[in-house]
């Protein structure tokens, strides 16, 4: 790997850092916004539910867009707009007596800013190399970054929130002005062959439903996956942030690094997973399965004790599950698509992914109404539904027929 592509990765992986602080900074302090502004836990959940649905309703277009412009073209004002939805939700917050749906407008232009930015980096990265132990290694580092961010986030949400509750708001658009200076500088636009025409969106949509038609078995499948997946990650961490205030007393940057410590476990196996697959398929299956197996039994113990030492002790054992699972998935959909089509069919996978980040919290809100162990189920009941069809879905050895046909096909 060159020197200027080395500075280039770890300018792109600035921006899945700075789009997971300016969403999971957040987890922590709900229960505090929720009390500040007097509302319920399922209205404060929709804080994290809003931005996600309307990057799900906008991912593909920004996949589109990037395919059609450019990468860079489209992450650059995307960062733009999520940095303008932090100032508003700031402001808001700040002067206002009742700011709770200006808070959810400012959401919504984060998610919309946030289509085009974290879903564009993956195709990006995978345009950058043509070796694909090179992108397997490059998309690593970008979901490690992603899950560093996680880690981050509930210590720097909760510092920030302990000097004034609305303070984590105003630190998205000066994150999201750090990754555009570091995209400006270092990222630049790989050049072209030749001048491809652009395809109109008919033909856009008819390339898809090709693409889909001859690759949809595993295709469908990684994108199950991934929704799957968010939506655990998202759900237990909305619910460890609610219990470890309310249940046990922890407040404040403790309480941050508890919510931590699950995600550190889950960044560092992200890390490791990306540098150790390679291109090697058979081992991103194994990885995957594994994966989700050991999420389904991370969620065992706490059906029987509620002990918070167990708990975090499981929440750690998902973490390492999911980071077994993530780097794999990612480099699946990436390798598995031509350059041209790369961007679109990676922001549908970003896509579902953000299905899982928008239901889990409010899902979780809802089933916290009766025993805890409403959540444990269906968690674990996910986790093996993510392995079965893993394992079912997910064939490597039928490569050259199924999994990357349009390698070998001229278009």
């Amino acid at each position: 790997m060159e020197k200027k592509q080395k500075m280039s990765l770890w300018a792109l992986s600035s921006v899945p850092l700075v789009m997971t602080l300016g969403n999971s900074m957040l987890i922590p302090v709900l229960p505090k916004i929720e009390k500040q502004l007097g509302i319920t836990g399922f209205k404060v959940s929709m804080i994290i539910t809003v931005y996600s649905i309307f990057a799900i309703l906008l991912i593909p277009i920004a996949g589109y867009l990037s395919d059609k412009w450019g990468r860079k073209k489209v992450i650059i004002p995307s960062l733009l707009i999520a940095g303008l939805g932090g100032v508003l939700t700031g402001w808001a917050s700040w002067k206002m007596e009742n700011p709770f749906l200006w808070i959810i407008i400012g959401r919504i232009i984060q998610g919309i800013g946030s289509a085009g930015a974290m879903p564009v980096v993956i195709p990006c990265v995978g345009d950058m190399f043509k070796d694909e132990k090179e992108v397997s290694c490059g998309l690593g580092l970008v979901e490690t970054s992603n899950t560093f961010g996680k880690v981050l986030s509930p210590i720097l949400g909760s510092v920030l929130a302990s000097i004034v509750w609305f303070l984590p708001f105003f630190a998205i658009p000066i994150l999201c002005a750090i990754a555009i200076i570091f995209i400006s500088i270092f990222v630049k636009q790989p050049k072209q062959k030749k001048k491809q025409k652009v395809k109109s969106v008919k033909k856009f949509l008819r390339s898809i439903r090709k693409i889909l038609k001859r690759n949809g078995r595993w295709l469908y499948t990684i994108f199950i996956l991934g929704a799957i997946i968010m939506f655990i990650l998202f759900g237990m961490l909305f619910y460890l942030s609610s219990i470890l205030e309310n249940r046990y007393q922890i407040h404040g940057v403790m309480k941050g690094l508890v919510l931590a410590i699950p995600l550190a476990a889950l960044s560092f196996t992200s890390y490791v997973t990306g540098k150790k697959i390679g291109d090697q398929k058979t081992i991103m299956k194994r990885c995957i399965y594994i994966g989700f197996i050991i999420v389904s039994l991370s969620f065992l113990i706490p059906l029987f004790s509620k002990n918070i030492f167990l708990l975090i002790l499981n929440l750690i054992l998902c973490g390492i599950g999911i980071g077994l699972s993530l780097p794999s998935l990612d480099s699946l959909v990436t390798e598995g698509i031509e350059k041209e089509e790369r961007g679109t069919i990676t922001s549908l996978y970003s896509s579902l992914r953000f299905v899982g980040v928008a239901a889990g919290p409010p899902t979780f809100a809802y089933l916290m109404k009766g025993p805890d162990n409403y959540m444990m189920i269906l968690s674990l009941i996910l986790g093996i539904v993510g392995a079965f069809i893993a394992i079912k879905y997910i064939n490597p050895k039928e490569e050259d027929q199924d999994l990357l046909p349009q390698k070998h096909v001229k278009t």
